[in-house]
């Protein structure tokens, strides 16, 4: 009886120490990375692509009256829904392609499967992530640049009507005529478009309507999302470059 038992034991710590070994393969860094990169492609893709579609709502209904003083803008929108399709693709293919360098260099560096072979293709292959992610980071520092200029308009027009309100009580026949938000500074629409601004009590009730609070909120979540996208390009730069000094380094020791 003693042999069958020590048979399983022995079983059951090979087990174990096989499950060990592969826990420490996993790329951590590069996991939490892509996990964050998919959440914040998810928010930044669908909140902003449900906020382009309600901005064009807001200023076709509220500072536009003819569709030709909205064409170029609604062109435009439906221009970046594209892109944005797109970006989720791209985010979506570029993440499984990084965890999947991740496992690879942390097998490779920790020896976990066997007797490992730093080739040249895999250093280039390696750099090559290296330098793609540097390059994407730069880029999406812009689109988060970018993506806070609607978040600041409307939170510039929120402050405008929270403004309109409390003064309304002393002075609510002036407030028509000088408290205004004008879309065409902000090049939503062509100046030539009239009236192309709100003002007064107008641009108070307009503060109150569904699509501006949607509009506000999803703006901020597209933020938001444009922030975690940015934050996990930053975090898989930390073990694309390691792997790769490390990889290189193996290398040049000679180990091919």
């Amino acid at each position: 009886m003693f042999p069958v038992k020590q048979h399983w034991l022995c079983k059951a710590l090979g087990c174990y120490d096989c499950c060990i070994r592969c826990i420490g393969a996993v790329p951590y860094p590069s996991l939490v990375a892509t996990l964050l990169c998919y959440a914040g492609t998810a928010l930044f893709c669908g909140c902003g692509h449900e906020a382009l579609a309600q901005t064009e709502v807001l200023v076709k209904t509220h500072f536009a009256r003819e569709p030709k003083d909205y064409e170029v803008m609604a062109s435009f929108i439906k221009y970046f829904q594209f892109v944005i399709y797109g970006l989720a693709s791209f985010f979506f293919l570029y993440g499984i392609l990084l965890l999947a360098e991740g496992f690879y260099a942390t097998s490779a560096v920790k020896q976990t499967f066997g007797e490992f072979r730093s080739t040249q293709c895999g250093r280039c292959l390696s750099l090559t992530f290296v330098i793609v992610t540097y390059i994407l980071a730069f880029i999406w520092l812009a689109v988060f640049a970018f993506s806070a200029i609607p978040v600041f308009f409307l939170f510039n027009m929120e402050h405008t009507c929270h403004t309109i309100n409390i003064q309304a009580e002393s002075s609510p026949v002036s407030l028509q005529n000088w408290i205004c938000i004008d879309a065409r500074q902000f090049g939503l629409l062509p100046w030539d478009v009239m009236p192309g601004k709100s003002c007064g009590m107008t641009l108070a009730a307009i503060c109150k309507t569904s699509e501006f609070h949607s509009t506000y909120d999803l703006y901020i979540a597209t933020f938001a999302g444009a922030g975690v996208n940015l934050l996990a390009l930053i975090l898989y730069l930390v073990p694309t470059t390691y792997n790769y000094a490390v990889l290189r380094f193996l290398g040049r020791k000679g180990i091919r």
